[in-house]
C-alpha cells in the first residue's frame, strides 16, 4: 500500500511515457552494455559520445518526471474526450444504434478518404460499409446497399479470416434490405466466431424476428440482454420482442426505460417513436402524438415518426395537418409503404385521382428499391391485394412467405387469399398470424372479415368488435368497413344459441344426485 505523500502520475500520463521509452527502446539498436552483461563478460570502455548520450538521457527523464508530477491527476476514472462526429457515427453505427445524419456523414468522407489512400485497411472497408447501410437506412436510399456491399465484401477479401466487423456489417445489410435469410446466415457466421460481440447478436436477433423464428428470437434476445444489460439498444430490441409476443405492458416498460437511457438525439427519438407506436397500437393517437412530437424534436431528420404524426393526425380529425406531416415524410424519406398510406387517407377523403397518383407512386418506389436489393415483396403484396390485381398479390406473397414466415407476412397472404375467393384457406393463416403475432387489430378486422365472408357470424361479430376495441383508427379505409359490417350483422338474437335449451314441451331431464359420503367408522 502506497504512503499517503507519495505522488501519484496520472494512468494518461503513465502510459504515454511508458509507450515512448518502449518505442525508444525499440528504435534503437542492442547495446554492448546489454550483450555484456548477458554473456557474464567483461563490461566494455564506453566511448565519450555514448557518456554524453547517457547523461542527455536521464537529463530528459528527470525533466518529463519533474511534468508528470505537476500535471493535474484526472483520476483512474474519469471520462474520456469527447468523440468527434465521425468517432460518435462510429461508436453509434458499431454499436446497432441510430447515428445522426450529420456525424454519419463526416464519417463516410473520412472512411472514404483513408480507403483511397490505405486500400487494405479492412477495419476501415468493414467501418465504411456499416456507414453505408444506416445512411440507407436513414434516407431511403437503396442507392447505399450495393455500395455498402462492395465494401464489406472488399473488407472480407482483404480479410478473409475472422473479420466479424464486415460480417456483422453484411447481417445488418441482410436486414436493410428485408432479406432476412442472407442476415442470418451473416449473423450466425459472425456469432459463432465471436460470441460475445453485442452487435453481431442485436443483428441476429432482427432476422430471427423477420423470419418469424420465435425460437431463435429467445436465444438471441437473451444473449442481447446478458452482454448489455442496462442499454438503451438492449431495451429497444426487448421491447420490441414484447411487442411481438403480444405483451404491450413489458413492451411499453422497456421501450420507455430505453427512451429515458438513450444517449444521444437520434437514439432517443428512435425510441420515442417506439413508444408512440405501442400506443397508437393500444388505440391512443393523442398519446400517440406527444410521443412523435417528442421524438422529432429530439431529431428533427426522423421520418418515420413523421408518417406516424401524419396517421395519428388523420385520427384526431386533423386531416389538413396530416396531410402536410405525409407529404414531409415522403420528401425526406421515399418509403412504399408511407405512398401506401397516404394514398388510402386521400381515397378515405374521396379524393381519387390523388390517391392514384400515390398508389402509381407505391410500384414505382418498389421497383426503385429493387435496383438496391430491397425486397418489399410484402409491401406491394399488400397494395395489390387491396387496389390491384389480387392473383398477383397471392403469388407474390405466397412466395414471401416461403422465404420470410413472420406473422405479418401470413396475415398479408391470408388476407389476398380471401379476396381471391379462397377464404377457408385464408382463413387458416390469418388464424395462425393471430396466434403467432401481436394484438393487431388489423389482424383481428381480417379474421373476422373473413368469418362474415363464411357465415360464421358469431365469431364474425366477436372479431370485428374486437378489432375496434383495440384500435378504433387503425386504418382510414378498413376501421370505416369494420363498422359496415358489424352493422349489417346486426345484434346477436336474444336467448343465446339455440342449442344450449331444450325444444319447447320437451321435459327437463333430471340431473342424477351425487353419491352420499361414506360413513367413518368411530
Amino acid at each position: 500500500m502506497q504512503s499517503s505523500d507519495a505522488v501519484r502520475i496520472p494512468r494518461h500520463a503513465r502510459t504515454s511515457f511508458i509507450s515512448a521509452a518502449s518505442a525508444t527502446s525499440a528504435t534503437s539498436p542492442p547495446s554492448t552494455t546489454a550483450r555484456g552483461l548477458l554473456d557474464g563478460g567483461p563490461r566494455p570502455r564506453r566511448s565519450p559520445a555514448v557518456r554524453r548520450a547517457l547523461v542527455a538521457a536521464v537529463a530528459g527523464c528527470a525533466v518529463l518526471g519533474g511534468v508528470l508530477v505537476l500535471l493535474p491527476d484526472r483520476g483512474e476514472d474519469s471520462a474520456p474526450p469527447a468523440l468527434g462526429p465521425a468517432g460518435r457515427a462510429a461508436a453509434a453505427v458499431g454499436a446497432g444504434a441510430p447515428a445522426a445524419m450529420p456525424d454519419l456523414a463526416v464519417l463516410i468522407g473520412e472512411r472514404e478518404t483513408h480507403v483511397r489512400a490505405h486500400p487494405g485497411d479492412d477495419q476501415s472497408w468493414a467501418v465504411l460499409g456499416s456507414a453505408y447501410v444506416e445512411r440507407g437506412l436513414r434516407t431511403a436510399d437503396s442507392a447505399y446497399y450495393p455500395k455498402a456491399e462492395r465494401a464489406l465484401r472488399t473488407s472480407l477479401r482483404t480479410r478473409p479470416e475472422r473479420n466479424v466487423a464486415a460480417l456483422t456489417g453484411l447481417a445488418a445489410l441482410g436486414n436493410a434490405r428485408h432479406d432476412f435469410r442472407d442476415a442470418r446466415k451473416w449473423g450466425e457466421q459472425a456469432v459463432r466466431l465471436a460470441p460475445r460481440r453485442w452487435a453481431a447478436h442485436a443483428a441476429l436477433l432482427d432476422a430471427y424476428r423477420g423470419l418469424g423464428d420465435a425460437k431463435g428470437v429467445g436465444r438471441a434476445l437473451a444473449k442481447v440482454r446478458k452482454l448489455s444489460p442496462g442499454t438503451a439498444a438492449a431495451r429497444v430490441r426487448s421491447g420490441a420482442v414484447y411487442r411481438d409476443r403480444g405483451w404491450r405492458e413489458d413492451a411499453a416498460a422497456a421501450l420507455s426505460d430505453a427512451a429515458a437511457l438513450a444517449r444521444t438525439p437520434a437514439e432517443r427519438a428512435a425510441c420515442l417513436y417506439r413508444v408512440g407506436e405501442l400506443a397508437w397500437e393500444r388505440g391512443e393517437p393523442g398519446d400517440a402524438l406527444r410521443h412523435y412530437d417528442a421524438a422529432l424534436a429530439a431529431d428533427p431528420d426522423h421520418h418515420p415518426s413523421l408518417a406516424a404524426k401524419g396517421r395519428a393526425l388523420a385520427a384526431v380529425g386533423r386531416t389538413s395537418d396530416a396531410l402536410h406531416a405525409y407529404r414531409a415524410a415522403i420528401v425526406r424519406r421515399p418509403a412504399p409503404e408511407y405512398a401506401l398510406e397516404l394514398g388510402e387517407l386521400y381515397e378515405s377523403l374521396k379524393l381519387r385521382p390523388a390517391a392514384l397518383a400515390q398508389y402509381d407512386l407505391v410500384r414505382a418506389r418498389v421497383r426503385q428499391g429493387g435496383l438496391g436489393g430491397v425486397n418489399d415483396e410484402r409491401v406491394l403484396g399488400v397494395f395489390e391485394a387491396e387496389h390491384g390485381d389480387v392473383g398477383a398479390a397471392v403469388r407474390r406473397l405466397t412466395a414471401e412467405f416461403k422465404r420470410h414466415a413472420s406473422p405479418e407476412n401470413e396475415d398479408a397472404l391470408g388476407w389476398a387469399l380471401h379476396r381471391s375467393g379462397k377464404s377457408k384457406e385464408g382463413l387458416k393463416h390469418v388464424e395462425s398470424a393471430v396466434k403467432k403475432g401481436p394484438r393487431s387489430a388489423l389482424f383481428a378486422y381480417h379474421r373476422g372479415a373473413i368469418e362474415r365472408e363464411l357465415g360464421r357470424y358469431g365469431a364474425a361479430r366477436r372479431h370485428l368488435t374486437e378489432a375496434l376495441r383495440i384500435n378504433p383508427h387503425f386504418s382510414p379505409l378498413a376501421a370505416p368497413a369494420a363498422h359496415t359490417a358489424l352493422k349489417s350483422l346486426g345484434d346477436p338474437p336474444t336467448g343465446g344459441p339455440a342449442q344450449v335449451y331444450a325444444p319447447r314441451g320437451a321435459p327437463i331431464p333430471k340431473l342424477p344426485r351425487p353419491p352420499k359420503p361414506a360413513r367413518q367408522s368411530d
